[in-house]
């Protein structure tokens, strides 16, 4: 398989293990877990019911988000190739215009779609269901016996809008983010903050250009759950009554919560945002430098 594929994927599956913790944090946020939304988030990790809650939905991630951020990465180098037929490296893209690496980007993430809205009901579920034992493997078993193949994509449109809308944005504010900060001069550990830092902007970029989508898409994932008889988030209120669908859902959160529940969360998967794709854009980069090219360090080290 091609190089960006394999870079793709060992840095998603890289990120997810960095910042789970912190997007169980968010997804509960999202929720509208009354526990979650009364504490603070420096307390709120020590407020699940077990250590292992901070790993709960990982596992489907791990192996889902590699395989999606592999997807991902080859659709958006194959779309920017083919809007501008003269970019021979895609991940350096210096002539070509802003817009058509976003349209790549979007491009890129309806490709993902196709994993990432199972990956995402799984994880969602996984990480709200406090039922004890509760674990990824169990949750696609469950959906799998109650609703069959397509139930594993409930809320895809969503998900779709969100991935198309926000990967556009994740390559568009990297880039643009690379540019500003261009210089001959740079030496090899200059080069390397600068992937850190425009990785990290461009991932808190993303999220705050589809947070309101995915807020509603946790919402509306959130319904199929079957709460433990203890808990009193609003899980429970949207249990016996019958499902609502994405504008429902955005209607009736804007008039009991108001606009600001449209960004709740927003402060944690700003900070797992940052910490992840800072992490994620830079094995990525290194990965294909090194799969292009095995003895890059060592030429670099010797000039």
């Amino acid at each position: 398989m091609s190089a960006d594929f394999w870079a793709g994927y060992l840095s998603g599956a890289i990120g997810i293990i960095i910042g789970n913790p912190l997007d169980v944090i968010k997804v509960r946020l999202q929720a509208g877990s009354t526990e979650a939304v009364a504490a603070p988030v420096s307390r709120q990790a020590g407020r699940f019911e077990r250590a292992s809650s901070l790993v709960r939905g990982a596992a489907a991630p791990i192996l889902g988000y590699g395989a999606l951020n592999a997807l991902l990465f080859v659709a958006y180098n194959r779309s920017l190739m083919f809007l501008d037929r003269s970019v021979a490296d895609p991940t350096d893209p210096q002539g070509t215009a802003l817009h058509k690496v976003w349209l790549a980007g979007a491009a890129g993430g309806v490709a993902s779609w196709t994993i990432s809205s199972p990956t995402e009901l799984i994880k969602c579920r996984a990480q709200l269901d406090t039922r004890p034992g509760v674990s990824s493997w169990t949750v696609a078993k469950d959906i799998y016996q109650t609703r069959g193949w397509r139930g594993l994509y409930y809320g895809g449109t969503i998900t779709c809008a969100r991935d198309s809308i926000g990967y556009g944005f994740y390559f568009w504010s990297y880039e643009y983010c690379k540019r500003l900060m261009a210089s001959p001069n740079d030496d090899p550990h200059m080069i390397a903050l600068k992937v850190l830092l425009c990785g990290g902007l461009a991932g808190v970029a993303t999220w705050a250009s589809v947070f309101p989508l995915d807020m509603i898409k946790t919402r509306l994932q959130a319904q199929t759950i079957r709460p433990h008889p203890e808990d009193q988030s609003l899980l429970r209120a949207q249990s016996n009554r019958r499902a609502l669908n994405s504008l429902e859902i955005a209607r009736e959160a804007y008039r009991s919560e108001g606009a600001k529940v449209f960004y709740r969360g927003l402060g944690v998967c700003s900070l797992r945002a940052f910490m992840v794709n800072a992490v994620q854009w830079a094995t990525y980069e290194w990965l294909m430098r090194y799969l292009q090219d095995p003895g890059f360090q060592v030429q670099s080290q010797i000039s």
